[in-house]
């Protein structure tokens, strides 16, 4: 998503227009049927695929999509293997990209993603170099209407949350990636519906973007990767100003 804003990432699958969606959804999809190939259906078994299934859920997947994906991991019919990778880029301005993705054929893909980037002032990065900017971390956002700040707080510090920050939107409970499914399911219990519950790329140092060019530039590139069927997700440290 571009950015690395957690309340752009809520808006954006939650107000994806028909045809953005689609492509949501079969990506979600994929990487529930990839989960369950790997490790079966059964989502106590399998944390990859909980947490595939809690993003679905979170984007407003409908159940029948999830247990199409499902079966088409479950049926042993398909016989295509996934390498999972993690690629470092460059991009305009300085921004630090980091992309997911699950890929049959890594030379394919690497091609592909290198041209994306080249042909939009982004280039592809040594191995540490972008990830060192960034902190695997548990985040669950909850907004303002779903809960009551004091009472959230002590919820989540007191179920192991690492961090809880507040700002205008509502708020954010910050994780160790361990402790995530804990404090996840402790609040969930407390009857608090988060707008989005994953574990996710944080970045330790932002670039703040004012500039419209500027903003123009980073975001095109990042919504050209985003639209590549073998990317899972991107995160960046882009700070985009209002």
């Amino acid at each position: 998503m571009a950015g690395h804003s957690k309340w752009a990432k809520v808006k954006h699958f939650k107000g994806a227009i028909d045809a953005k969606r689609a492509k949501i959804f079969a990506k979600l999809g994929k990487e529930i049927t990839i989960a369950t190939k790997l490790a079966g259906g059964d989502p106590a078994m399998n944390p990859r695929l909980r947490m595939a299934l809690l993003r679905a859920r979170g984007a407003n997947m409908p159940n029948d999509n999830i247990d199409r994906a499902i079966k088409r991991g479950s049926g042993g019919g398909e016989t295509v293997n996934y390498d999972d990778l993690t690629y470092e880029v460059y991009g305009p301005h300085g921004v630090a990209i980091l992309i997911e993705l699950s890929t049959d054929n890594r030379n394919r893909t690497a091609a592909e993603i290198r041209s994306l980037c080249t042909k939009n002032g982004g280039a592809i990065a040594t191995a540490g170099s972008v990830t060192r900017l960034f902190q695997r971390k548990g985040q669950i956002i909850v907004t303002r209407e779903s809960a009551n700040e004091d009472q959230l707080m002590e919820v989540a510090l007191e179920a192991g949350a690492e961090d809880f920050k507040v700002d205008e939107h509502g708020y954010e409970i910050v994780t160790d990636p361990g402790q995530f499914e804990a404090v996840h399911k402790v609040v969930e219990a407390k009857g608090i519906k988060p707008a989005g519950a994953e574990v996710t790329w944080l970045p330790t140092l932002t670039v703040p973007l004012s500039d419209p060019k500027a903003i123009n530039e980073v975001s095109r590139l990042i919504d050209l990767l985003e639209e590549h069927d073998d990317v899972k997700d991107i995160y960046s440290n882009a700070e985009f100003s209002e």
